[in-house]
């Protein structure tokens, strides 16, 4: 079996065109080089990139690398972490809530931003547990994994995004929806599942980023400098990925990741002229993608450096 440098140096350059979102889906998990458990989802999301012909689809296969590390088991179907509500995704802002009954749970709520929209398949769904409070009267975070097709569910497309647009996006309406008891994950539905995602979605968009400009430096002959930097990041964001997401060390050095993927995204710029038109004016318009909560990642890092100059912080 390939490992992930010997298949991005190795493997045919060639894209995989595809319909739509749910087609390259499809087809990034048929042609994946590595399998069992010595697969990290990181290399997952690398070789997705790979077979990608543009950096909307790259981002599909680092968003469900993402949420296999998350959850600790593989992502074969198109699912979303459902977290955004009108509010934002913070936890004062959930509104979608738990309540128990004989057979299990009931959720109601709805979120506002979920990827893959229509085309999703499992929803992996934060909300509150209006039975479990803190000292200050707060409710606990729950995760909860259902089918999209579970009755009460109902899907709103939303309008597409100027930049990625082949990613569709939808609000989700929960109304009365019954759930088994085991259909909630175990732990705490903040500390351990949407206060690390940031960070891990981060580590694996990235590597998917990455390993879809290796696949176009070898397609379209870039100077071989600069398909051994990217690869070089590619090597660093791998152990990055390893390390524990809500340590402030791990924030400062990912902050120095990212800075550094933007270096060497801007000393491509002369190479673009080697690249076809279409794939050339993609990646022009979908650029955006890779500052998506920007000022997010801008704070974690201001917050982390301030973390490591107080004692026993973490």
């Amino acid at each position: 079996m390939a490992t992930l440098f010997q298949f991005l140096v190795a493997a045919p350059p060639t894209p995989r065109a595809a319909a739509d979102a749910a087609e390259f889906w499809t087809q990034h998990l048929a042609a994946a080089p590595f399998a069992g458990d010595a697969a990290r989802p990181f290399d997952l999301a690398a070789a997705g990139g790979f077979v990608a012909d543009r950096l909307g689809y790259a981002f599909l296969a680092g968003y469900g690398a993402a949420l296999q590390q998350l959850v600790g088991a593989p992502i074969l179907t198109p699912t979303a972490l459902c977290a955004t509500e009108v509010g934002g995704a913070h936890p004062k802002a959930m509104a979608t809530e738990l309540t128990r009954t004989a057979a299990g749970w009931e959720m109601s709520g709805r979120k506002s931003f979920v990827t893959f929209g229509p085309l999703v398949r499992t929803l992996l769904v934060v909300a509150k547990d209006a039975a479990v409070t803190d000292a200050q009267g707060r409710s606990e975070l729950a995760l909860v994994r259902i089918p999209v097709e579970r009755s009460g569910v109902t899907i709103e497309r939303q309008p597409d995004l100027p930049f990625v647009p082949e990613i569709p996006h939808a609000a989700i309406r929960f109304e009365r929806v019954q759930l088994a008891l085991d259909e909630r994950l175990p732990g705490d539905g903040y500390v351990r599942y949407l206060k690390p995602f940031r960070t891990i979605e981060d580590c694996h968009v990235m590597a998917a980023a990455l390993g879809w400009l290796v696949q176009v430096a070898r397609r379209c002959g870039w100077p071989r400098p600069s398909l051994q930097e990217l690869l070089m990041l590619i090597a660093a964001g791998r152990e990055l990925a390893a390390c524990p997401p809500l340590e402030s060390g791990t924030h400062v050095a990912l902050g120095g990741w990212l800075a550094s993927i933007e270096h060497a995204i801007a000393g491509t710029a002369e190479h673009w002229a080697l690249v076809d038109a279409p794939t050339r004016q993609r990646w022009e318009r979908d650029q955006p993608l890779l500052k998506v909560a920007g000022k997010v990642r801008a704070q974690r890092l201001a917050t982390a450096w301030e973390r490591l100059q107080t004692p026993a912080a973490d």
